[in-house]
């Protein structure tokens, strides 16, 4: 049953003596230099990161090398998110950015202004859709990504696919595939409450088969939507 369902869907310890004395580090223990802006210098120090920015001569900076999704969408590292707030930041951060306003720009400020173009998009539509989000919020705890193999034990679960999957490959008429689609809808709305459960109180295996449960319905709605009904 589970290959049908597949089918369709550092150095060495050394004792404390024996460890070797560490190298001294060149400049001296301080905090890092804050950095500065690539057309003025000026210092770029922030509370929350340096800015987009240059607060000197307004020269748009470059993103960061690993920025949180979350912190860069003004939401709180959390499974629940405000939907609107979340477009309402999108919209705000792509007029500021958007490549169209740089057009007269030296040509560092308009490749950065496509970086961040890129990066925003990326953030809204992971941190919109909740089974990306539960996933990334699992890379934020360290955690490897959720695979389908991580409900295998779930003999139950995986019938119902199974059913789901012949039944969306025998269906010959649109009112099966309305029916099928609410289906898949109800159970990915169930899902998400519980994955916000499991993350709440912090049981991160938990929220992890789930978020793969997630991933089959995930991978049934795109059969849908690709699904050809002869006319």
């Amino acid at each position: 049953m589970r290959a049908a369902l597949r089918r369709v869907s550092a150095a060495p310890w050394l004792p404390r003596a024996s460890r070797p004395a560490p190298r001294p580090r060149r400049g001296g223990t301080g905090p890092a230099p804050a950095p500065r802006c690539w057309s003025c210098g000026s210092a770029l120090a922030g509370a929350e990161g340096p800015p987009l920015f240059c607060p000197g001569c307004r020269a748009l900076q470059p993103p960061g090398p690993r920025p949180d999704l979350f912190r860069l969408m003004a939401c709180d590292r959390s499974f629940r998110v405000d939907a609107q707030q979340l477009q309402r930041r999108f919209r705000s951060l792509q007029r500021a950015v958007h490549p169209d306003r740089f057009g007269q720009r030296p040509p560092e400020e308009r490749h950065y202004s496509e970086q961040h173009s890129s990066l925003i998009n990326k953030a809204y539509q992971t941190l919109l859709n909740p089974l990306s989000r539960g996933i990334y919020l699992l890379e934020l705890h360290g955690m490897e990504p959720a695979r389908e193999t991580d409900c295998d034990a779930d003999s139950v679960f995986l019938m119902e696919i199974m059913e789901i999957n012949e039944k969306l490959a025998e269906s010959k008429s649109d009112s099966i595939l309305e029916e099928i689609d609410t289906l898949i809808k109800v159970k990915q709305e169930e899902l998400t409450r519980e994955v916000a459960a499991a993350f709440e109180r912090d049981d991160l295996q938990e929220a992890k088969k789930l978020l793969a449960k997630m991933k089959y319905f995930a991978n049934l709605k795109d059969k849908l939507k690709n699904k050809k009904i002869p006319s």
